[in-house]
């Protein structure tokens, strides 16, 4: 008996592992869902600017943070923006040390993930700034403070420049896009080129993608990793749009940094970004030298997957010395 009641587990053991290989779509929306839920998000969907929004949100914290200035009496909201071909659940686990204190809205943006993407619509940066005043809008929030990572990161910046008084801080979450590096990076040497990195067309291209953004691959479980693989090229033309609409703007970001000096802003660059090469901090520094700026040891261009909890920790403080009052804050960096 105990024999049979052996082979009988081990054979289900190895019919699970089948599928988790063979039809890896089966598990994907689990393993998305468990991992938000430790993070005490969920997804939703709005709609706005003629596009449908998914995003992820936990709603009202259970020990709010102070806020300044407030949408639902529980602090300025945190509205996170991913980059150019990424999505919302890239922002999870950076969320989970979050969420207890702050309400955590981590959208598609249109034209990426599972928001909607319309062939007869421009997803530039003019665009973007427009909808992502539509998506708060839709969401009742007047005033938030915006993280964002590459092109999320120069939304924000952009965003912040148009409607100052909707923003309460900018963080760069991993370098943004449109800054000029003294230093040429990986990418900007594939991009002279004439490649385009970032739109794979193939599973080798989007293994070499990985390559590029991550200095320290995080753990990705299989189905996570296939689907998003297969999103890639199915997407590829399209992708294809998209990039070479941004790359006409490769610079814009540099262009409007400096008047961004009227709002608190945090800058963390991957020291081993081989996206945008973290010389460009030397630029970033000359245009805010208000800014709080770190450069990561060892990190890629994407923090918030690689480091998510140390990233989410120094993101924090800045948020917390955004509420001490001026004489105590002084004093904080004195201490340092």
């Amino acid at each position: 008996m105990k024999r049979i009641v052996i082979s009988v587990a081990t054979a289900l053991v190895l019919g699970m592992v089948g599928l988790y290989y063979g039809a890896p779509s089966l598990f994907k929306e689990p393993l998305l869902s468990a991992n938000r839920h430790l993070s005490g998000l969920e997804e939703k969907t709005t709609d706005a600017a003629m596009h449908a929004i998914h995003y992820l949100d936990n709603g009202t914290p259970p020990n709010p943070a102070p806020g300044h200035g407030t949408d639902t009496g529980t602090g300025t909201p945190i509205v996170l923006l991913h980059g150019i071909f990424a999505e919302k659940d890239h922002w999870v686990d950076f969320a989970r040390p979050l969420t207890g204190q702050y309400r955590v809205i981590a959208p598609d943006i249109p034209g990426f993930g599972e928001s909607t993407r319309r062939d007869d619509q421009p997803y530039d940066y003019a665009a973007h700034v427009t909808r992502l005043a539509a998506f708060l809008d839709a969401l009742g929030l007047a005033k938030v403070h915006l993280a964002g990572n590459s092109m999320g990161g120069t939304i924000a910046a952009l965003f912040a420049l148009q409607y100052p008084e909707r923003v309460a801080s900018v963080a760069f979450i991993g370098a943004p896009h449109g800054i000029r590096s003294p230093q040429p990076s990986t990418m900007d040497r594939l991009i002279d080129a004439g490649q385009r990195p970032l739109v794979a067309h193939d599973a080798a291209a989007f293994g070499a993608m990985m390559d590029l953004v991550f200095e320290k691959r995080p753990f990705l479980p299989y189905p996570i990793l296939h689907a998003s693989e297969q999103d890639a090229l199915h997407n590829a033309t399209s992708n294809t749009r998209l990039w070479d609409a941004q790359l006409k703007d490769r610079y814009l970001l540099e262009q409007h940094l400096g008047h961004l000096q009227q709002h608190p802003t945090l800058v963390l660059w991957g020291d081993s970004d081989r996206v945008f090469d973290r010389s460009g901090l030397q630029t970033v520094q000359k245009l805010l030298p208000q800014a709080q700026i770190a450069a990561l040891p060892g990190i890629g261009h994407l923090p918030m997957m690689e480091a998510p909890a140390d990233t989410a920790q120094r993101y924090a403080r800045f948020l917390e010395q955004l509420s001490t009052p001026q004489s105590a804050k002084h004093a904080h960096f004195n201490k340092k």
